[in-house]
C-alpha cells in the first residue's frame, strides 16, 4: 500500500502501481503478459480520467507489458474485493489506537496480517502531486486503448508501444 501525503491524482494512483511493480510485481509476474487492475470508475483512476490512461500508458512502455483495466460500474465500489480482503483488516488493527501521526499510520498497515497469510506492505509516498493537469487532444490520441467488447468504456487495455 503506498500511503500518500499529497493529492489523490492520477498521476498518484499509476506512480503507486510503478513502485508495486519495482518492488514485487516484476519478480512475481515476471512472465505474465500483462497487468490486469480493477479500479473504481471516479477519482484518480476513473474510466474517464483522462490523466490516467495517459499515465498508464507511459507505465506500460516502461515496464513493456500491456495493462488491461477493468472498471467496476458507477456506485459499485463496494464490490471491489480489496475492500473487504484488505481494508476490513487494517481497520481491525489499528481500532482504537489513536492515528496521530503518518508514521503510526504507516506501521500500522504495514503491520496488518491475517492468519490465513495477509500481509501488507506500506510505503509512505512524499511526492508532491499537482492537480490539475491537462491531456492535450494530441496527447490522449497518442494513448494505444484497445477497449474492451463488454462495455469498452469501463474495460480497456492500454497496450504498450512497442519499439
Amino acid at each position: 500500500m503506498n500511503v500518500g501525503l499529497s493529492s489523490d491524482t492520477a498521476v498518484f494512483a499509476v506512480e503507486s502501481i510503478r513502485k508495486w511493480w519495482y518492488a514485487e510485481g516484476a519478480v512475481q509476474y515476471e512472465y505474465a503478459d500483462k497487468i490486469v487492475l480493477t479500479a473504481d470508475c471516479g477519482g484518480s483512476n476513473g474510466n474517464r480520467n483522462r490523466l490516467w490512461k495517459f499515465e498508464l500508458q507511459k507505465l506500460a512502455n516502461e515496464i513493456d507489458k500491456d495493462i488491461q483495466v477493468l472498471h467496476y460500474p458507477p456506485g459499485t465500489s463496494k464490490w471491489n474485493k480489496i475492500e473487504h480482503r484488505m481494508f476490513a483488516f487494517i481497520s481491525k488493527n489499528w481500532q482504537g489506537i489513536p492515528l496521530e501521526s503518518t508514521s503510526v499510520i504507516v506501521n500500522l498497515i504495514g503491520s496488518t496480517t491475517t492468519t490465513k497469510g495477509l500481509s501488507i506492505r506500506c510505503v509512505i509516498d512524499k511526492n508532491i502531486y499537482e492537480k490539475g493537469i491537462e491531456v492535450t487532444d494530441k496527447e490522449f490520441a497518442s494513448i494505444r486503448v484497445l477497449s474492451d467488447v463488454f462495455h469498452g468504456d469501463w474495460n480497456y487495455t492500454i497496450c504498450r508501444n512497442t519499439k
